[in-house]
Formats: structure tokens, sequence, C-alpha cells
């Protein structure tokens, strides 16, 4: 009986054992390895712990959004509660003589939100940085020209003071309005940010430079598969 070489043995060999190292790759290696996104805003360690395979770790206190009451497009109301168990991407916008950075940040959020549609999880919300002008009749008829879906896009106005700590208090961000010989001018940060569902900020993003809306697109996606292992696994 002629023997089978041993070379040939051990290429097959190894052929056969390819398909099953690559599935443990996948499988456990592979398995939950992403790079999570940071936490903006200041934090503060707790007195309290938490157990990570048998190390008792301290719990962290992170930034998160104060609570607010404005109203929409609709005049529906909306507080921070209203965004409860949602991915929130925010912006900064004004409809008082807009420029190219807020044109280009409104394009770039109806393009989201349209991308996103039917993702359930995720919502969208301007924040007007000129609530004396931006009337909740102005923003109704902003969004009506716009094409702006209210369940997936709320525009928000309302209360000065609440406008302001919810921007700088909150997503910490800057927003000004000066008026100099009767012109007006605005002076803020034309940023997209990155909310969680626990209303932390996990990523700001520049929202005139493509490179970093590229960067948004693909870190919402991993905040979403974040946040569906958290529900999985009870967090």
């Amino acid at each position: 009986m002629k023997q089978f070489p041993i070379k040939k043995i051990l290429i097959l060999a190894a052929i056969l054992a390819v398909p099953g190292f690559l599935y443990y790759l996948l499988q456990d290696k592979g398995k939950n390895r992403y790079k999570p996104l940071a936490i903006y805003g200041p934090k503060t360690v707790a007195a309290t712990f938490h157990t990570v395979r048998g190390k008792q770790i301290p719990d962290t206190i992170y930034h998160v959004l104060n609570d607010f009451k404005l109203i929409n497009q609709n005049a529906d109301t909306l507080t921070l509660s209203s965004f409860k168990g949602k991915v929130i991407l925010v912006n900064l916008f004004h409809t008082q003589n807009p420029g190219h950075g807020v044109i280009t940040a409104h394009n770039a959020m109806q393009a989201f939100s349209k991308l996103y549609e039917k993702n359930k999880m995720l919502q969208f919300v301007s924040l007007s940085i000129d609530p004396n002008v931006d009337t909740q009749i102005k923003l109704s008829k902003f969004a009506e020209e716009a094409s702006v879906n209210a369940n997936k896009w709320s525009l928000l106005t309302g209360d000065s003071t609440q406008l302001k700590s919810l921007i700088t208090g909150g997503l910490l961000l800057d927003a000004l309005k000066r008026t100099t010989n009767n012109e007006v001018k605005f002076f803020y940060s034309n940023m997209f940010v990155l909310i969680d569902t626990k209303n932390r900020i996990r990523g700001y993003y520049e929202a005139t430079n493509q490179e970093a809306l590229s960067k948004l697109d693909d870190e919402i996606k991993v905040l979403v598969a974040e946040e569906l292992r958290n529900m999985r696994d009870g967090r």
C-alpha cells in the first residue's frame, strides 16, 4: 500500500484547521471587541464600587445633560425625559440670516435624519440660539419648508435662560449673539454633539468638516451597538 506523504498530510491538516481557527477568532477574540467612545465633561469618583472579574472598581459620576422644558416646531412641550432611552444627536442653529455654517449643518442633520429614519433608537435635536426670533411659529414654517419630520427631528426653542443653561452648562458649548451697527452676528460652537441614553456626552464633531461627519456616522453605529449590548446584558 502506497503511503501518503507526510508533507501532504500536514498541508491537509492545516487546511482543515483554518475554518475552525477563524471561527474561534470571530467568536472569542472578535466578540465585543471595539473601542468604546469617550465620555466627555467633568467627572468625579464616587464612594461606591462595582466588581469586575473579582476586583472592586470605584464608580465614576459623569457629567450629564440638565433637564429642560422647551417647545418644538409643532408646539409640543418637550423635556429631557421625552428622549428617554434614545441616542440623541444635537446641534445649534438659528434662522435669522443663516450663513454657510448653519446651512451646512442643517443639510448634514437632514441627511443623518433620513439615513437613520427607521432606527427607533436615534433622535435628532436642533436648539435655537436665537429664541426671541425663532418662535414656535417661525420654527414651524422653517420645518415645513425644509421637510423636517418632527417625529425624528425636533427643532427646539423657548425660554432663553433654559436654552443657555442647556447649551453652555449641559452641552458645554459656546453661543453668543451680538448686534453691532444694527447688524446681528452669531458666535457659537457649530458642532454636532452625540448623547447616549444616560444623557452623557460621547462625542463632538465639526459640522462643516466632512471627515468629522464621516467619523460621526461611524461612531453613531458604535454607540448604538454599545447601547444594544448594554440592554441585552441588563446594564
